[in-house]
């Protein structure tokens, strides 16, 4: 664009004063720092707080009264009526800016499609939002020549204006929202569906017939964020907010934030900087061709970053410089020399500094020394346990974490249940199935509960009848012929009979009904020893048989 009459372009912008920011906004509190930071003050050129170190767009910054982004653009109004009847009309509506052309309702309807936290409404913080959007998306910087402290020379300058001509001409636009959709539209950033009838913002940048966004997906391609008041700039099929487009076409300054127009700048630590902005963060040192250390990402000479940041050595009480070791020991930290003098192995008594070393029992010792005298020995594969390797304890033995398994299963046991036996260790059901007690009757594990019979062990339950298989634990039970039977079993198959009623005579001791009378070779229960027909009772007494066999007292016989 050489050739271009500046006068003239110079002619179509409005002049306007401004106070520089430093001013509106000193003192301003630190919304990232909070109380620690006692307000912004400006550094002389780069664009931080020289309290916190903060970007000034990190404090609450006072807006400057650049409403729309016209006014902003420092652009000319050759509709300064309708703009001032669309700035009336959402103060109206109850919002700092509102789209143009929408009736109240679809106004409505449009902010309630953004995030709360974001939309203009006025003394909320959604205003807020959009005066520090308007700063950060559109830096005065960026706008015109009075508000750049470092554009150089008038080649700069011309290059300044030329990018002015060609940004405002060719890229700047404002995004339409239609209230009626005539039909589905597919989102030109999201890809989804804009359903007929709802709302969506069209850039008339977009050579293409039909391209249109949701109002939530209408943000910049770099930034990602929602472009300010529908204020856009078109580059390359894609929307961007300003700040943005602007670094498509010209590198910015990481430390004052302007845009360098002049032919040589340094480029360091993946950014841009002007020729003497790339400076120690602590004393603004230029650092161009000098060494520099990165502190919390930011750069500092060789002198602050010692002064600064290095550590003192516990021992001789110095400075440990960016080119000395610092050996950090019990939160202390030691020259290397110092170490050295104060910390050597107290069996070889060789230096511990750059070895691996450890305290035991309060001797210092290197790990050689250690695994040579001190280490124990895993009982399952012979090696040593060395120093922070896992480990697992029992009864003064030591095994490797991962040695510490089954003997039989070979199972991890960790801190799980196991049972020691002579040197080796046994799961739960390892051990049981080993050297676990087994029931004479099943021949499996008798876990709990067990009897003991003729020194065979029994389950309770396995413990039964040999007749009619119920288990006779806490009973009584006779062994007869190699088996044992429960009473009924027995009484059944092997008690003599009651000559009355038939039923077996069981000699148990304490029970009136195990009594029994015998006369020569028939036996009756005490109970069953009755005269045939007065029912007297003739045990102890005298009786006579009648011509039945059945006994009788004196008495019924004479009768």
């Amino acid at each position: 664009m050489a050739g271009t009459n500046y006068a003239n372009y110079a002619a179509r912008r409005r002049k306007r004063v401004h106070y520089p920011f430093e001013e509106v906004d000193r003192g301003q509190p630190c919304v990232t720092c909070g109380d620690k930071c006692p307000g912004f003050s400006p550094h002389k050129w780069r664009c931080t707080c020289c309290n916190c170190g903060c970007r000034r767009e990190e404090h609450d910054i006072i807006h400057d009264n650049l409403v729309t982004v016209t006014e902003r653009l420092n652009l000319v109004a050759e509709n300064a009526k309708d703009i001032q009847m669309a700035k009336e009309r959402a103060l109206g509506l109850g919002y700092s800016w509102a789209p143009d052309g929408l009736p109240p309702g679809k106004v409505e309807e449009f902010m309630n499609s953004l995030p709360n936290d974001q939309v203009p409404r006025l003394h909320t913080p959604g205003e807020k939002f959009r005066d520090r959007q308007l700063i950060i998306q559109i830096p005065k910087q960026d706008m015109a020549e009075e508000f750049c402290r470092h554009l150089g020379d008038a080649t700069a300058v011309e290059n300044f204006n030329q990018f002015l001509e060609l940004r405002e001409e060719a890229a700047f636009g404002v995004g339409r929202v239609k209230e009626y959709l005539p039909q589905d539209t597919e989102c030109y950033k999201c890809a989804g569906e804009i359903e007929a009838g709802e709302l969506a913002v069209f850039a008339d940048r977009m050579d293409e017939e039909g391209i249109c966004w949701h109002p939530l997906c209408f943000t910049c391609f770099k930034c990602d964020e929602l472009v300010v008041d529908l204020c856009y700039f078109f580059r390359e099929g894609q929307v961007y907010c300003e700040r943005h487009y602007a670094e498509l076409i010209m590198p910015r300054c990481a430390s004052c934030d302007e845009l360098i127009f002049s032919g040589e700048y340094v480029k360091a630590m993946n950014e841009s900087f002007h020729s003497g902005h790339f400076c120690c963060q602590k004393c603004d040192t230029s650092l161009s061709g000098q060494s520099y250390i990165l502190k919390d990402e930011k750069p500092h000479c060789v002198a602050c970053y010692d002064n600064e940041f290095a550590n003192r050595c516990e021992e001789c009480g110095k400075t440990i410089g960016h080119d000395s070791k610092d050996l950090i020991f019990k939160g202390n930290h030691f020259h290397e020399s110092c170490f050295e003098q104060r910390y050597s192995c107290g069996m070889c008594k060789q230096s511990l500094a750059d070895k691996a070393f450890g305290n035991w029992d309060g001797m210092m010792c290197c790990l050689e020394c250690y695994e040579k005298h001190l280490a124990r020995t895993c009982p399952r594969c012979g090696e040593i346990i060395k120093p922070g390797a896992k480990r697992l304890g029992y009864q003064g033995k030591e095994w490797h974490d991962k040695c510490f398994v089954c003997k039989v299963c070979n199972e991890h046991i960790g801190t799980k249940k196991f049972v020691p036996k002579d040197d080796d260790i046994y799961c739960n059901n390892c051990y049981e199935e080993s050297f676990g007690t087994r029931c004479a009757g099943c021949n499996k594990v008798i876990q709990s509960g067990g009897l003991l019979y003729r020194n065979e062990p029994w389950h309770p339950e396995c413990f039964a009848c040999s007749g009619c298989g119920k288990s006779i634990h806490n009973t009584r039970f006779y062994f007869k012929e190699g088996k044992r039977l429960c009473t009924d079993c027995f009484g059944e198959k092997f008690a003599p009979k009651c000559d009355e009623c038939n039923k077996p005579i069981l000699g148990q001791p304490g029970k009136p009904d195990t009594k029994y009378v015998a006369f020569q070779s028939r036996k009756w229960h005490n109970k069953c020893f009755n005269c045939k027909k007065c029912q007297t009772s003739l045990v102890g007494e005298a009786f006579t048989m009648d011509n039945d066999d059945k006994v009788i007292c004196p008495n019924c016989a004479q009768e």
